[in-house]
């Protein structure tokens, strides 16, 4: 295949032409490298010169490095499709009913798909998650998390956050860059819908090293970040619904929402 790959040639539905590995791979950098400055370059210059506390320092600067992602995802796609119209991208984005894989009509039943996936990506967070950060640090010490690059510094002073409501606004904020139109959507939507002209079948394996990888702002994650992508991409490719990948990787937003809940209500 080529990047000139056409509906024609998948007639289950692969909208236009397809990315080149260039183009793929230019605009995962345009997402990383961002968030790679922001945690290593201008994170370790600020923290000792503002009076904020370092964790939300981090938190504060990888929003806006989520909040850059939506502007790109959202630039690409005006730029592919000349509108940002919801009924003119659903399909090119994914953000549609999942697709049966041979026949390409939608069909609501495969929603169920949804109980499985999600209950192996509870499994493997909570399972696998630690022992293979754990593995891939001692391989690479280097790589093992600093102090003060977590946001479960929060949670040292739980008095601080008490009735901080604004911290709210912050999930949000991070949630809409994570997740409705950032991260995730760059992911499954912008990119994987346009990787099978310059990875074939393994486009989807091809996203997820791709998601892990992008976590240079969290190296000590990226074993565990590919994991994960691997759960988040292969039904969104299967079934062509990004919704998958959106649902599973937002449970993540919605447990730190509760804890955000605890902090300001002051239950923690």
């Amino acid at each position: 295949m080529t990047a000139a790959t056409t509906m024609q040639d998948h007639p289950t539905g692969e909208m236009g032409e397809q990315y080149s590995l260039a183009q793929i791979l230019g605009i995962w950098a345009l997402a990383a490298v961002p968030m790679g400055v922001l945690a290593w370059v201008v994170f370790p210059a600020l923290k000792d010169r503002v009076q904020m506390h370092p964790g939300m320092l981090l938190w504060v600067l990888m929003i806006a490095g989520l909040t850059w992602q939506v502007a790109l995802s959202l630039i690409v796609l005006y730029r592919e499709t000349g509108t940002l119209k919801l009924g003119a991208i659903r399909e090119r984005t994914w953000r549609q009913k999942p697709r049966d894989p041979e026949s390409g009509q939608p069909r609501g039943i495969l929603w169920l798909w949804l109980i499985p996936v999600i209950l192996l990506g509870a499994a493997l967070e909570f399972a696998a998650s630690a022992p293979l950060t754990g593995a891939w640090t001692s391989l690479f010490p280097f790589l093992a998390e600093p102090p003060g690059y977590t946001l479960e510094s929060l949670m040292d002073t739980p008095e601080e956050w008490v009735g901080a409501w604004y911290l709210l606004v912050l999930w949000a904020f991070q949630f809409v860059g994570n997740y409705l139109l950032g991260e995730e959507f760059l992911f499954r939507s912008v990119l994987l819908p346009k990787m099978r002209g310059a990875f074939g079948k393994w486009d989807w394996l091809a996203n997820a090293a791709l998601f892990g990888i992008y976590h240079v702002h969290k190296p000590w994650s990226i074993p565990s970040s590919i994991l994960s992508g691997i759960v988040y991409t292969y039904p969104s490719r299967r079934f062509r619904c990004a919704w998958f990948g959106l649902i599973v990787h937002g449970a993540d937003g919605l447990f730190f929402l509760f804890i955000m809940l605890g902090l300001v209500l002051g239950l923690v």
